[in-house]
């Protein structure tokens, strides 16, 4: 790779927020207006070809049925990604993975001791099968406390403290043969979940029932008969659609700059801001700079599975070999840009920048800025949020953050998440930002950052505890 330089074009040029607005500054903080116009006329190359009628249309073909992960309305979803960008010119790529959604039909659970049936709940993915072991109370079953002696039986535990799955992973790697869970407060035992590959059948009892219990182990042994029937996991596979544009041999830098967004719905609803808007941008941007002069290698991705648990980021980004990852300079998440019912009273039309740790990086250095030369006209804040898909590049050390409008709109993960809701000039604002941000790296008269990790400060913008 070539030895690499400071971004100085965004040192030298960089924006800053003044009592007047915003203006350049050179060295010195010397007034410097033409870089401005210099700045600007880059500009005007991406963001005077953005179209949000494309964006829109792409939103509505979207949003025509569910895009549900592993289902088929997934994948009409993406093999049109697919086709859209290499229509463009991408070099294209569809990076299956597997899936498991949980089951429960006719699902049923029994646990008999002494000849009475508790009547449990079944957890959720819960394995399917009968034992009958003594049961062995392991508390809370917190890492380092579950005890040798619960292999081969059932073990006892209080809800509380750590995840389902964590507490059923600590007694399978003792040799549980079957979990009970009793309730830490109130009166329910509806609650619990299991994991793929947690093949022992596990139940849930009130608090009073599991207090009981343990009453009765001070005093003696007791055994159980635990049955589940009709509950687990079938295996799916989502998919994720990566778009690559690599520079003139000539030019490389040897860098990545990445924009992303993911493209599966929840059940029943159409996505249309969630998250069809932030695909409509990754296409349209991905048109737009198809055939610009880059130094930088142009990553675009639609990730599936986001609804499951950012199952499609996850996977991709720890595919990456560490090398791949130190290549990328900034990953740019687009989520919800379109509703006209979000951002509330807040600048910029709610546009807001959001990273996992809420620390600045490169992207939203870029991204605040950009937002001042661009149609929001204003510099943009940013806040602290994971549970999008740029918290798996965040914790591989690559700089990320999720652009959306907040707080939410009332239609968000519901049926009415429908076309009729978006926003066009929301769709330009965002995709103006986002455009003029990330080009602001792939642009040739920008030389390589010195690293990836190395974000240089051109703007002043603050920090805003603003919930989604």
């Amino acid at each position: 790779m070539k030895k690499k330089q400071v971004l100085s074009a965004l040192l030298t040029a960089g924006l800053v927020l003044s009592a007047t607005g915003v203006s350049a500054q050179g060295p010195n903080n010397v007034q410097n207006t033409p870089n401005i116009n210099s700045i600007s006329a880059f500009d005007n190359k991406i963001i005077k070809k953005i179209s949000a009628d494309n964006m829109y249309n792409t939103i509505k073909l979207l949003s025509e049925q569910p895009r549900v992960a592993g289902t088929d309305g997934e994948l009409k979803a993406v093999h049109y990604i697919q086709s859209q960008f290499e229509q463009y010119g991408y070099e294209t790529e569809i990076q299956p993975f597997k899936i498991y959604d949980s089951v429960r039909n006719n699902v049923s659970g029994a646990l008999t001791i002494n000849g009475q049936d508790l009547k449990p709940y079944v957890f959720t993915g819960s394995y399917s099968a009968e034992v009958t072991a003594e049961v062995i109370d392991v508390g809370k079953a917190l890492p380092g406390t579950v005890p040798d002696t619960v292999k081969g039986k059932i073990a006892l535990i209080e809800r509380g403290d750590n995840p389902f799955v964590d507490k059923i992973k600590n007694v399978i790697e003792k040799g549980a043969v079957g979990v009970i869970m009793y309730n830490n407060s109130g009166t329910s035992n509806a609650f619990g979940s299991a994991d793929p590959g947690q093949n022992i059948p596990a139940v849930a009892i009130t608090r009073a029932q599991g207090l009981d219990l343990v009453a009765q182990l001070k005093s003696g042994t007791i055994s159980a008969q635990l049955k589940v029937s009709g509950s687990g996991f079938v295996e799916k596979t989502s998919y994720n659609v990566i778009a690559k544009m690599k520079p003139n041999k000539n030019k490389d830098t040897g860098q990545v700059v990445m924009v992303s967004a993911h493209h599966d719905s929840i059940p029943g609803g159409p996505g249309a801001n969630d998250d069809a808007s932030g695909v409509s941008a990754v296409l349209e941007l991905a048109r737009v700079m198809a055939h610009m002069p880059i130094d930088t290698e142009l990553r675009f991705v639609t990730f599936g599975a986001e609804e499951k648990g950012l199952l499609g980021s996850y996977h991709y980004a720890r595919s990456l070999s560490e090398t791949e990852a130190d290549r990328i300079v900034g990953q740019f998440q687009i989520e919800m840009i379109g509703s006209k019912d979000s951002g509330g009273d807040h600048n910029a039309n709610g546009l807001i920048m959001y990273t996992v740790d809420g620390n600045k990086n490169i992207v939203t250095d870029l991204g605040a800025a950009a937002g001042a030369r661009t149609a929001v006209k204003e510099i943009l804040t940013y806040g602290k949020v994971g549970r999008s898909d740029h918290q798996p590049f965040h914790e591989i050390g690559v700089p990320a953050a999720v652009f959306c409008h907040a707080p939410l709109e009332q239609w968000y993960h519901t049926p009415q998440d429908t076309i009729d809701k978006i926003d066009k000039n929301k769709l330009q604002e965002a995709a103006e930002v986002i455009g003029a941000a990330m080009y602001q790296i792939a642009r040739p008269d920008t030389p390589a950052l010195e690293h990836s990790r190395v974000a240089p400060k051109p703007v002043d913008y603050d920090f805003e505890n603003r919930p989604l």
